[in-house]
C-alpha cells in the first residue's frame, strides 16, 4: 500500500478538501498511473453531495483521468512504463458474463466496479477516482491515448465522449440521418462533432436564443429554440433520432413529437424518474422507440479515442488547479463552463 494525496468529501456538505488514501500494491496484472489530468463530470458532484442516496464517504471523485504508467505488474502484456494512458468510469467487472465477453463491461452481469464509490472485487475496498495523485488499475481497463490526442483534452472523451459516441455508433448513425442533440453542454457539444463527423444532419436544441451563434460554431447544421412553439410545432416528424443530453427532468413529450415513424429518442444524461409523465400515445402512434443508453465498454471506448484521433476531435475545456474544485463545482451547477473543467493534477503537488 502507498499513501497518495486526494481531494476529497467528507460528508454531503463538506466541499471537496485535501485528504490522503492509501493504493494498493501492484497485482500482477495491473498498472500504477500518476495522474496528469481529470476531467470534471457532473456525476462528480451528484456523489460528492450524495445527491443519489449512495455515496460512501470519503468521496474522492474523477473518472476522465488521463496520465502515464510508472510502474506495472509482472503479467502486464499491454503497457510499458512511461506510456499515456486513460482510464474512464469503470475499473473492473466480472470479467466472464456474457457482457463481458462481448467488450460491454458496463453492462456486466454481476455490476461494473466503478472508478470511485465502487467496491474492488478482491479486497472489497471502496475505490477511489482520479481527483489523486496516482491509481492502481488492471490494464483491461486501461486504454492507450494516440499521440495525436492533446492529453488534456481528451479527458472528456473518456466519460462525455463515450457516452455520446456509444449510441449514435449503436444506431448507426450515417449520411442521410437527421439527429437533434438535446442540451449543449459537456455531452451536447460531443454529441454534435460525433454525429456530424459520421455524416448526419445536426440540429441542436436548447432553450436559449443566446446560445444559436454558439451551436452553429460548434457545427450544427441547424438550431431550433425549444421554447418557440412555432418552431416545435415546424420540426413535427422531422428527425430520424434525439440524443438527449438534459441531466434534469424535462418533458419528453414535445421532443418525441419531432420525430418520424420509427424514430428513436435516446436518453444518456436523465437518472430521474421522468417528469412530466410520458404520453405513450406518442409512441404508440408512430412506433417510436425511447432508450436509454450508458457509456460504452473497453472496446468501445479505445475505438471512440482512435475515432477523435483520426477526425481531429476534442472535447472544450477550461482548465483548472484542484484548489479550485469547489467553485468551479459552484459554476457548473450554473451551467458556466465551456464545456468541461479539467484539473491540472500538478497543483495537487503544491
Amino acid at each position: 500500500m502507498t499513501t497518495t494525496k486526494a481531494y476529497a468529501a467528507q460528508s454531503n456538505t463538506s466541499g471537496l478538501a485535501p485528504h490522503n488514501i492509501e493504493r494498493r500494491t501492484l497485482r500482477e496484472d495491473d498498472v500504477s498511473i500518476e495522474i496528469d489530468y481529470c476531467g470534471v463530470c457532473h456525476t462528480d458532484i451528484h456523489f460528492a453531495e450524495n445527491d443519489w442516496g449512495m455515496s460512501i464517504y470519503p468521496v474522492v471523485p474523477g473518472h476522465e483521468i488521463i496520465g502515464h504508467i510508472t510502474a506495472v505488474g509482472n503479467n502486464v502484456t499491454r503497457f510499458k512504463v512511461g506510456d499515456t494512458v486513460g482510464v474512464g468510469c469503470m475499473v473492473d467487472s466480472c470479467r466472464i458474463c456474457s457482457a463481458c465477453n462481448e467488450g460491454l463491461e458496463q453492462f456486466c452481469q454481476e455490476g461494473m466496479v466503478s472508478t470511485y464509490n465502487g467496491q474492488d472485487r478482491h479486497d472489497q475496498q471502496i475505490t477511489y477516482g482520479g481527483y489523486s495523485e496516482n491509481i492502481v488499475v488492471s490494464e483491461r481497463f486501461v486504454l492507450n491515448i494516440p499521440s495525436q490526442l492533446d492529453p488534456a483534452t481528451a479527458a472528456p472523451i473518456l466519460c462525455a465522449g463515450i457516452t455520446t459516441y456509444s449510441p449514435l455508433k449503436h444506431f448507426n448513425i450515417q449520411p442521410g440521418h437527421k439527429v437533434g442533440i438535446l442540451g449543449m453542454g459537456g455531452l451536447g457539444h460531443m454529441g454534435v462533432k460525433f454525429a456530424k463527423a459520421m455524416g448526419a444532419e445536426v440540429t441542436i436544441f436548447t432553450r436559449s436564443e443566446s446560445k444559436v451563434a454558439e451551436a452553429k460554431k460548434q457545427g450544427a447544421d441547424h438550431v431550433i429554440i425549444s421554447r418557440d412553439p412555432e418552431q416545435m410545432a415546424a420540426a413535427t416528424e422531422t428527425f430520424d433520432f434525439l440524443l438527449d443530453t438534459i441531466p434534469v427532468q424535462h418533458d419528453l413529450n414535445p421532443y418525441i413529437n419531432c420525430l418520424k415513424y420509427d424514430g428513436v429518442h435516446i436518453l444518456v444524461g436523465l437518472l430521474e424518474p421522468i417528469e412530466p409523465a410520458l404520453q405513450a400515445s406518442v409512441l404508440v402512434m408512430k412506433r417510436r422507440i425511447l432508450v436509454g443508453s450508458l457509456i460504452g465498454g473497453i472496446p468501445e471506448t479505445q475505438e471512440v479515442l482512435d475515432f477523435c484521433a483520426e477526425h481531429d476531435i476534442s472535447c472544450d475545456v477550461e482548465m483548472l488547479k484542484i484548489q479550485d474544485i469547489n467553485s468551479a463545482y459552484e459554476r457548473m451547477k450554473k451551467g458556466d463552463v465551456k464545456y468541461r473543467f479539467v484539473i491540472d493534477m500538478a497543483s495537487l503537488k503544491n
